[in-house]
């Protein structure tokens, strides 16, 4: 098995610099990511991504709540059951890992704290994002910028109407009509509006569709046999 040039694996990369330079980036379908796939694969992925970023990757096992890891210098390896992460450590890359889900960054470039959430459709019901930028501020950091990965559109992503109505009682921003006329959920709508609930204005949004672009995972598109990417944060001096 070949393995990927460690230059070519991150798309999107965006970059705040201040006393701490914080980058994000989004993995390619090169690296495989997800919990399902051989552990050396899964390895392989993620030496090359450190090899990427220069930063020690972590990983959570995303389970579709709302609890939110701390990582810090006890805690740099291993998963725990949590749907999004929250650090001031350097040299550490959080993963959000999705293949449909919505993938999404957060970072206060004044204090250095980082985040890396998971947001699926249970995940935006339970207020994952929310969550995690309640988790920075009772740390003493303010998420300012935010960025909103790769995911399925409102357009794609078809429910039972009582499951729109379910999750459109707590988001309403999510309620949406699939292209072809039948209800649906905009999980990107429904998170953009959490983050602006919680005062984040600078919103960086990559506008991709998973299930129709298949440069990106699809478990809508490709059912089990789906990789996952992720979308990964970091802090370096």
């Amino acid at each position: 098995m070949s393995t990927p040039d460690a230059t070519r694996v991150l798309r999107h990369r965006d970059r705040i610099e201040g006393d701490l330079v914080i980058e994000v980036a989004f993995t390619d379908v090169s690296l495989s990511l997800g919990d399902a796939a051989e552990a050396s694969v899964r390895d392989a992925s993620l030496a090359t991504l450190a090899e990427a970023t220069g930063a020690t990757p972590v990983l959570m096992h995303q389970v579709h709540g709302a609890h939110v890891d701390f990582v810090d210098d006890r805690r740099t390896s291993g998963r725990v059951s949590a749907d999004a992460m929250v650090t001031a450590q350097t040299g550490v890359a959080l993963l959000a890992r999705a293949a449909d889900c919505v993938p999404v960054l957060l970072a206060d470039p004044g204090t250095g704290w980082i985040s890396a959430v998971h947001s699926g459709r249970p995940g935006l019901a339970a207020g994952v994002v929310p969550a995690a930028v309640a988790a920075v501020r009772a740390r003493g950091g303010e998420p300012s910028v935010a960025w909103v990965g790769p995911h399925v559109c409102g357009s794609c992503y078809e429910v039972p109407a009582d499951l729109q109505e379910e999750v459109a009682a707590l988001v309403p921003e999510a309620r949406a009509t699939t292209s072809w006329g039948t209800p649906a959920l905009d999980l990107g709508a429904g998170v953009r509006a959490q983050l602006a609930a919680a005062g984040i204005a600078d919103v960086r949004v990559v506008g991709a569709c998973t299930r129709e672009d298949a440069a990106w995972p699809s478990y809508r598109r490709d059912g089990a046999a789906a990789t996952r990417f992720a979308g990964v944060i970091w802090s370096h001096p």
